[in-house]
């Protein structure tokens, strides 16, 4: 049996590191922004905002949704994206609460 040398850390590591995978495309970040902009929007637009193809904007999205960041809803033919609210905060959370955890203030310098 094998598995990722990943789980061996905590939760909260492995939520960060998933979630820094997922924006660590300059795409991805640009479709959070349009969507913080937008609150809801329709996929199709989404693609006329992005100098990328819609079946890549798509990929970015699939990611997006993927880790929780976005939401889908399925309206007709179209799909509507829009922040997940709850995961955002929970983003935040983690990675404040992480940098604080490692703050350069609170240890010795090198």
């Amino acid at each position: 049996m094998t598995y990722k040398k990943s789980s061996l850390f905590e939760e909260d590591l492995q939520r960060i590191a998933e979630l820094s995978r997922v924006l660590s495309h300059p795409a991805r970040l640009a479709i959070l922004r349009y969507l913080a902009q937008c609150k809801t929007c329709i996929s199709g637009d989404i693609s006329k905002e992005m100098p990328l193809s819609r079946t890549t904007v798509s990929q970015h999205l699939q990611e997006l949704k993927k880790v929780g960041l976005i939401k889908g809803q399925i309206d007709g033919l179209k799909v509507n994206y829009c922040l997940c609210e709850t995961c955002i905060k929970d983003l935040k959370n983690l990675i404040a609460g992480f940098f604080e955890e490692i703050s350069i203030e609170q240890k010795n310098q090198c």
